[in-house]
């Protein structure tokens, strides 16, 4: 264990700067330290699986807390009032998780250098979001995001455009006649939805679903989705982003549904049948449960098990397969107090 642990201060003005492995590994080591003690819940939970700070000498060991647990605690790193709460969908009387946000300024520089990183300034960009069932929730990360976005961009029409899809459909003819570059970024139903209705050559314009069916129609795997959305648009690839409420940093897909992380974000994947086994990228392919290390959460968890499979290539891009049921990761139930 280091001798002195960074200050939050100091965390949050190196998180941003790791450029590199070797930087990567400094900076989750010192916010594993800072938030096992800081943060109550996540400490309580290294404890009942028997890893304490001084077993913690490389990335895999660090461990990664269930993502459940947001559904249930307020996961929170030191004691604060906090200035958003985002909140998961969730089906009626369903548990849903919540995200304590100290710091809004962190989402924002997080989701604003990630997507600049991959696509270049907003501020080029029409942006047109598509997320009719995240609008009715007032708590949605992903509506905040794309929000932000749309209000950088300065375009006069970038927004939500909701259910009409008529004027969706002629704001991306008068785009699309001036060439100017857009961002259609919207739920997977919607998007498949709009592609019925209004099917269009689109030569200037990434189409970007963030999943999600929420039982709307027949599911499809993202291969199909894209299938339908590329003949309908004329397209040849469909771009995907990956966040979720418990995070602040998001994933990108350009194509076949490889995301790729920016710098401060990590995938790493855990065996099915041990999911304290955990293993970085190696030559070949692994599969197994994705755990997240997202440097940006320093004032909630930094490491998390999602409840999705996954499949890590040895540049660091990942493909999520599916859901994993019933996930149980051990310690869980230590926690029920």
């Amino acid at each position: 264990m280091a001798t002195e642990i960074p200050k939050a201060s100091t965390l949050q003005q190196t998180v941003f700067t790791v450029n590199n492995c070797a930087t990567f590994k400094e900076s989750a080591l010192d916010v594993f330290h800072y938030q096992y003690q800081h943060n109550a819940i996540y400490q309580r939970f290294c404890n009942s699986i028997g890893k304490h700070p001084y077993h913690v000498k490389h990335i895999t060991d660090i461990p990664f807390l269930p993502v459940s647990l947001f559904k249930t605690h307020a996961i929170c790193t030191t004691e604060f009032e906090p200035k958003l709460v985002f909140e998961s969908s969730g089906t009626t009387g369903a548990a849903t998780s919540r995200h304590l946000v100290k710091e809004p300024s962190i989402y924002e520089k997080s989701f604003l250098q990630t997507f600049e990183t991959f696509y270049g300034p907003v501020a080029d960009y029409c942006i047109l979001g598509l997320l009719p069932s995240y609008m009715e929730r007032s708590q949605s990360s992903l509506v905040y995001m794309v929000n932000e976005l749309i209000k950088r961009s300065r375009h006069p029409l970038s927004s939500f455009y909701l259910n009409d899809y008529a004027k969706l459909a002629d704001t991306l003819k008068t785009v699309e006649s001036q060439g100017k570059k857009t961002l259609l970024i919207g739920v997977t139903y919607a998007l498949l939805d709009f592609a019925a209705a209004c099917p269009m050559p689109l030569l200037h314009t990434i189409v970007m679903e963030t999943g999600g069916m929420k039982g709307r129609k027949t599911e499809l795997v993202r291969s199909e989705v894209h299938t339908i959305l590329k003949n309908a648009f004329t397209l040849q690839a469909v771009h995907s982003e990956y966040g979720m409420t418990e995070l602040l940093s998001q994933a990108y897909a350009f194509e076949n549904g490889r995301f790729h992380t920016p710098a401060w974000m990590k995938v790493l994947i855990r065996q099915e049948d041990d999911p304290l086994e955990v293993s970085v990228a190696t030559q070949k392919p692994i599969s197994g449960g994705i755990n997240i290390i997202d440097l940006a959460n320093i004032y909630s968890c930094s490491f998390i098990a999602i409840e999705d499979l996954g499949r890590l290539y040895n540049d660091g891009t990942f493909e999520v397969l599916g859901r994993i049921d019933n996930t149980d990761i051990r310690g869980c139930s230590l926690l029920s107090f």
